[in-house]
């Protein structure tokens, strides 16, 4: 054997890709999951007509009004079948006749009952010989880069890269502590850091498969844009994945068990699936809370790798989310190696 082939460093990294081949379920969450995520968001929101809402009305007149608007299907019903209409979501409003006008019956908290009752509205007034004070247009674009599809591939991207990142290093290292074999490492004459660095160089191996298989099935089957610099948006995912990977290592440097690592990986990652953006913005969320939002490390890498996929941006305008993962890589990593356990 050369020298490569010797070094304990290769070994315990060749020993990582050896495992990850005997285990089909981690092959099919880090590469497949996340291509079949992203074709069934894509196909559910895929660019189509807009929708015909369903509203009723009680009398034949208003019922005519709201079937000429071709985003309503209007049907005629009595009061008493509306309202239990309502109650079913077999309609999103009622337009009810009475003595001084109209009286629209709808949900306000539902955004396509908000919806129908503009168009609803529109349509009775245009009946009764309203005409627009301003003469308007619509021009309708869909462009590239603004679609849902577009919106949610770098969202998965960070998703994955946190579940492979953190389930892939701190599943092992739990596991070969439970099964003693990490004291069985701490008395072979190999160096202790090159056990942990065999996780990082496996890890980024495995990135760049990874990475290139799921963006290039959102690429060649969506046509989701590449419009930043390519050596940065792989700059972007290595230092995700390492923010990860350190946060894993932390995770993992005390467990015992493979459920209390479980445990502890879920309350790490689930308050980043809710809050993180990744299948709608973060600014949804209330202001008080959104510091807190804003330094989680998904926060930073979905916003970095949508501003570079999505706008171009360049890292020198990234400068937050880059420092924000940064300090997520650095901070865990440091203390994981002040407590972590080897027996």
């Amino acid at each position: 054997m050369n020298k490569l082939e010797q070094s304990s460093l290769y070994q315990l990294t060749m020993a990582r890709f050896r495992l990850l081949a005997r285990e089909p379920e981690a092959i099919f969450w880090i590469f497949i999951f996340p291509i079949l995520l992203a074709a069934g968001l894509g196909i559910a929101f895929r660019n189509r007509p807009p929708d015909v809402l369903p509203v009723g009305a009680t009398t034949t007149q208003l019922t005519q009004a709201l079937a000429a608007d071709k985003g309503l299907k209007a049907a005629e019903m009595d009061e008493a079948a509306g309202s239990h209409a309502l109650a079913t979501g077999a309609i999103l409003l009622l337009a009810v006749e009475q003595p001084q006008g109209v009286s629209y019956r709808y949900d306000d908290t539902n955004p396509d009952a908000r919806t129908a009752r503009m168009i609803a509205d529109r349509a009775i007034q245009a009946a009764a010989g309203q005409r627009d004070a301003v003469r308007v247009e619509n021009q309708l674009i869909h462009e590239t880069g603004s679609r849902y599809i577009d919106f949610v591939v770098p969202g998965l991207l960070g998703m994955n890269l946190m579940g492979s990142a953190i389930w892939g290093l701190g599943f092992a290292i739990v596991e070969a502590r439970q099964k003693k074999l990490l004291k069985r490492m701490v008395a072979s004459p190999m160096p202790r850091w090159q056990y942990l660095a065999s996780f990082l160089l496996s890890r980024l191996v495995m990135l760049v498969i990874e990475v290139v298989a799921f963006l290039g099935f959102a690429g060649l089957v969506f046509g989701v844009p590449f419009r930043g610099s390519l050596w940065q948006l792989g700059f972007l995912c290595v230092l995700t994945s390492m923010a990860f990977s350190a946060l894993g290592l932390l995770i993992s440097s005390r467990a015992k068990t493979m459920e209390a690592a479980s445990g502890l990986m879920n309350l790490v990652m689930l308050p980043m699936w809710i809050l993180s953006g990744v299948f709608f913005s973060a600014s949804r969320f209330p202001a008080v809370i959104q510091p807190f939002v804003r330094a989680l490390p998904l926060t930073a890498a979905n916003e970095a790798l949508r501003a570079n996929m999505l706008q171009g941006v360049g890292l020198n305008h990234l400068v937050a989310p880059v420092a924000i993962l940064l300090a997520w890589l650095v901070a865990p990593f440091a203390v994981a190696l002040g407590i972590f356990r080897w027996r």
